[in-house]
């Protein structure tokens, strides 16, 4: 077995992903910086095609922003109320330009959503809850976080304190 030691507590790897649950419901307590950025830095050793990283990951912490992600994503309020969310962007210029319209497609795609499921295991290490959301209008999702073209939103983890 593989053992981690992210948060100071050895975690079994199996264990760590029977642990992890979708949680829509959070605390008011306030998320650690330095713990979403262990979770940034694990979702950026998630693998992608040809080492390219053809993603962006977005970290939102305002309540205006996270409103209107909510509103985003069909009226799903638990995304508001979560105290970060993170927005997962497949870049497909950056991918295009190796792997032309495959890459624009789908590998970009692929890096982004490996590097939010390592993300999602993360959050899980080190204590915190999350919810995937894929269900939502990508071009509301990319105006509230102000994305550039060719940033195609992928998925959102709303991340707090499971209530």
């Amino acid at each position: 077995m593989i053992s981690f030691l992210a948060s100071g507590i050895a975690m079994e790897f199996l264990d760590l992903v029977n642990h992890r649950r979708s949680v829509r419901s959070f605390t008011g307590q306030d998320v650690e910086h330095e713990k979403i950025d262990r979770v940034l830095q694990v979702a950026r050793l998630a693998p992608s095609a040809g080492g390219l990283k053809a993603y962006k990951i977005i970290t939102v912490w305002d309540d205006e922003t996270k409103l209107a992600l909510s509103r985003a994503a069909h009226g799903q309020a638990f995304v508001a109320q979560a105290p970060v969310v993170l927005v997962f962007l497949a870049d497909e210029n950056l991918s295009a330009a190796k792997y032309g319209m495959r890459g624009a497609k789908l590998f970009c795609v692929q890096d982004a959503t490996i590097a939010a499921a390592y993300a999602q295991l993360a959050a899980t290490d080190q204590g915190l809850a999350s919810c995937w959301v894929g269900a939502f209008s990508e071009d509301s999702v990319a105006q509230a976080v102000g994305a550039r073209s060719r940033l195609r939103p992928v998925a959102m983890l709303p991340i707090g304190y499971a209530a």
